[in-house]
């Protein structure tokens, strides 16, 4: 008898698995602790993917590609991407955490993101690429918000992942293409619902970029997740969005709104678990400037010299986490992407 997907769903639970993988006429897929595994050996039919098309809204005549969410029969939630494969459908499948991790439990510095969520305005942003973990740190301080801050706090995300009990803070959660068009629609229309606090999914477009300032502007709160490396490459990539006409403005209101950026990767410690190096940025004083110019290498820099608490590379975060026993000297190495650059930095050389 073929496997279901109440099945796949359920075994992806059982064995902790990040991400599921399926294809018409294809065996199911999972990754489990980052290592891609096949899961049976029957492969998937046209029936049993068209019903889960069908179960996340797709349209399986005329979808291509559709971004959707699905609970399991357990009441497991699962960020969905439907998309088609040579003409056949497929789906990937990235499981949702529903439990918030407390924030000092994650790696990142707890003491500044709790000192930057106590400001009444502007903004901060949590970057990373896909699967490090971005979603996990601002759920966690969103859910610090919540045991700490009476506030009113609005979501728009794409899917909604973390489900909010109300505690100190009131949370409206959004999901766009649900409640809201789109991130913009959704940012323009929390303005007039008495927002404290403002969580925006991901920025990706000029109009949510614009909007966004705007909000700290008069007086809100925003967090954000941008697909970005490097504290660098999240300034480069913001003010990109604007247009050449419009960069100028892009670059006043970031330096002046702007709070500090968090970005983080995740790599393997020395017992086979996740480990988070961050680097991270405060903004402010000659970094208010730095933004201002475009000035990228002055806050590179800066950043070197490791002088500022509150600032810190992914290389003193990787030579810390080597030189404390947690990280293998071969992560740390691959961590950086330079062996001569981590060997002079491991001995003190900057």
């Amino acid at each position: 008898m073929a496997i279901t997907i109440d099945e796949i769903l359920q075994a992806a639970e059982d064995h902790q698995a990040s991400d599921i993988f399926l294809q018409e006429g294809e065996v199911p897929r999972m990754k489990i602790a980052e290592q891609l595994m096949i899961f049976g050996d029957e492969p998937l039919l046209l029936p049993q993917m068209a019903g889960l098309w069908q179960a996340c809204g797709g349209d399986t005549l005329n979808d291509t590609d559709r971004d959707s969410g699905l609970v399991s029969r357990t009441h497991v939630r699962f960020r969905v991407n439907l998309h088609k494969v040579l003409g056949r459908m497929a789906a990937v499948l990235r499981r949702i955490r529903t439990d918030i991790p407390a924030l000092h439990t994650l790696g990142a510095p707890d003491w500044l993101l709790q000192r930057w969520a106590q400001k009444q305005n502007g903004m901060i942003l949590v970057t990373g690429a896909t699967g490090q973990g971005k979603s996990t740190t601002l759920a966690a301080l969103l859910q610090w918000m919540n045991e700490n801050i009476a506030r009113h706090v609005i979501t728009i995300e794409d899917p909604v992942e973390y489900i909010f009990a109300n505690n100190r803070c009131l949370f409206t959660q959004r999901e766009v293409g649900r409640d809201t068009p789109t991130f913009a629609r959704g940012l323009r229309s929390a303005m007039r619902q008495a927002p404290d606090v403002i969580f925006v999914g991901e920025i990706r477009d000029q109009e949510t970029a614009l909007t966004a300032l705007q909000a700290c502007e008069t007086g809100h709160l925003v967090l954000a997740s941008m697909h970005s490396a490097t504290v660098s490459e999240t300034m480069e990539r913001f003010v990109n969005l604007f247009p050449p006409e419009q960069l100028g403005m892009g670059l006043h209101l970031l330096a002046h709104q702007l709070v500090g950026v968090l970005c983080q990767k995740l790599v393997q410690n020395v017992h086979g678990k996740l480990f988070m190096l961050a680097e991270h940025l405060e903004n402010g004083g000659a970094a208010r400037d730095w933004i201002a110019k475009r000035n990228l290498s002055g806050i590179t820099d800066y950043m070197s010299r490791g002088s500022d608490p509150s600032t810190r590379t992914f290389l003193h975060s990787t030579v810390a986490a080597y030189q404390n026993g947690i990280i293998s000297e071969a992560e740390a190495v691959a961590s950086v992407g330079n062996e001569a650059e981590f060997r002079r930095a491991a001995r003190g050389i900057s």
